[in-house]
This record gives C-alpha cells, structure tokens and sequence, in this order.
C-alpha cells in the first residue's frame, strides 16, 4: 500500500459507509498516516483528527476490534512484514557490532531527549510528596513493572513503607483503601492501560496524590496525576516492548530516590551502614 495514497486500509474499507462523518474523518487519517498512528496513543490521535479519545474507541469498536492496540496489531499487518512488525530499525543481517550501537544509541537518545523535556519542579514535588506519605502503593503492568520493583527496592532501602503490585486485582483493592495521606505511583509507557485507568481513578476519588511515570504527556493517565514525569525513549522499534522506554523510565526512578536521600544524607548514611551490616551476614 501507497502511505501517501488517500485510499483506505483495506481492513477499514466494509465499515466506511456505516461511519459517522467524525468516524470517516478517523479512518482516512489512520489510512494516511498508518505509521505514525502506530506511534500514537488515543489521545494523540483524538487530537490529531480533533475528535475526541471516546469517538476514537467507538470507532475501534465499529471496526471490529477490542480497541486501539488490537487495531494497531491489523495495521502493522498493512505496513510492515512480519520481521519488520517486531524490528524495524534492525535488519536480519546486521552485524552485533550495528545492533549493539543501534541499541545503545537508542537508549543514549531516549535519556539526553528526557533531560531536555523533564519538568525539574515536577520531580521536587514528586520527591517531597513521597519523603511525606505515610506508605507508597507502586502500579505498574507488562515491563513497566520493572521499574515498579526498582522503586519498591530503593523505597524500602529509605525505611518507607512501599509495595509493588503487579496484579490487576491487587492494584484495585489498594486503590480503595489508599488515604490523602499516601501516595500512589502508576508507571505506564503509554499511559492507556484500561485495567490501570481504572485503579487510579479509584484512588483519584479518594483525594490520593497520585504520580504518573510516562512516555506519554498527553496520554489518558496523565489526566488523573497530580504530578507527570514524561520520559521519552527512542525506541529500536520492538512492536510490543519499550526497552528505550523502561530505562528512561528507571533514571527517573533514580533521580527521585537521589533527591529523597539530598533531603536527609546523615539518615540514609545510617540506614545504609545499618542494612549494609545484615546483608554481609549472608555472603560468603
């Protein structure tokens, strides 16, 4: 298919007479721009065709799909072989010297494009939100939790009260049980898990300050933080991981848990000496 051409996806064409004139409008936009929409999240898109993210779902719907991403599954099927729908920047005879470099140029562009965008002011409040809370709830899905468990670690090592939670159900009892006292952190690349939305509107309605980790400023979750620390990360194109994305997303964790510890030293120095001294009874 011609990405320039008008014409439409052909998985789109038997639903374009049953669509409304926004609906229509949707369409001839993911037909011209069926790489970029692959980038974009609901939001984006809602902005992009000045409709807005529930016509965008109900569009998904009328079209046959679950939503957005089962959607964006048949589209990379229309742009990309299926090599090229899991890597698009590595080819199947790079050599390991080009992936690496690939890789870690990705990753060095993700972290220097987040230096330039990160709010400062945002990540002091988000520092001195946490050093209060009474206890931290961390949620996260898919490889996001990666970074969860990394903010649970460092958290604990602070002599905070922080739990990790993985697990959909989990996440929607802690939500109603969290108090303004506490503090609730949602990590997302894109911002526009469903499961997660949900949970975080829960704790919302309670009055829980709430911290959004994204690759994502305008996604959906966004709307519900208090506070957003939007990293980018280039991504070597994974259709269905964000490796550029989760490291950004843990050096911001990083800098959180170093602004934390400049606000007391002598406490966490310790700390430190204190756990230090345990975790040397069980080596060698």
């Amino acid at each position: 298919m011609n990405i320039a051409s008008p014409e439409l996806l052909s998985f789109l064409i038997p639903y374009y007479k049953n669509f409304t004139k926004s609906e229509q409008k949707l369409a001839s936009y993911i037909s011209n721009h069926p790489q970029q929409v692959m980038k974009q999240t609901i939001s984006e898109i809602a902005e992009k065709t000045k409709t807005s993210e529930v016509t965008v779902s109900r569009f998904c719907r009328k079209a046959g799909f679950s939503g957005l991403q089962d959607l964006k599954l048949s589209l990379s099927g229309e742009i990309f072989t299926p090599l090229e729908s899991v890597f698009q920047d590595i080819k199947v005879d790079d050599s390991v010297e080009y992936i690496t470099k690939k890789l870690f140029g990705n990753i060095s562009t993700g972290l220097q494009d987040t230096l330039k965008i990160l709010d400062f002011s945002a990540l002091e409040a988000a520092a001195e939100k946490i050093n209060a809370a009474r206890k931290v709830d961390i949620y996260a899905l898919g490889m996001s939790s990666i970074v969860g468990h990394d903010i649970e670690n460092h958290l604990i090592r602070l002599t905070k009260s922080a739990h990790f939670l993985a697990d959909t159900h989990m996440q929607a009892i802690s939500a109603s049980l969290l108090t303004p006292e506490d503090v609730l952190i949602a990590i997302s690349h894109t911002g526009s898990n469903i499961d997660l939305l949900e949970s975080v509107k829960v704790a919302k309605k309670s009055g829980v300050p709430i911290i959004v980790i994204t690759g994502y400023p305008n996604s959906p979750i966004t709307k519900l933080a208090d506070i957003v620390l939007s990293g980018m990360g280039c991504e070597v194109t994974y259709r269905s991981e964000s490796t550029a994305s989760r490291l950004v997303h843990l050096a911001i964790a990083d800098v959180l848990y170093t602004c934390i510890i400049m606000k007391d030293p002598e406490k966490y120095m310790q700390t430190v000496t204190h756990w230090r001294r345990e975790i040397a009874k069980h080596r060698l």
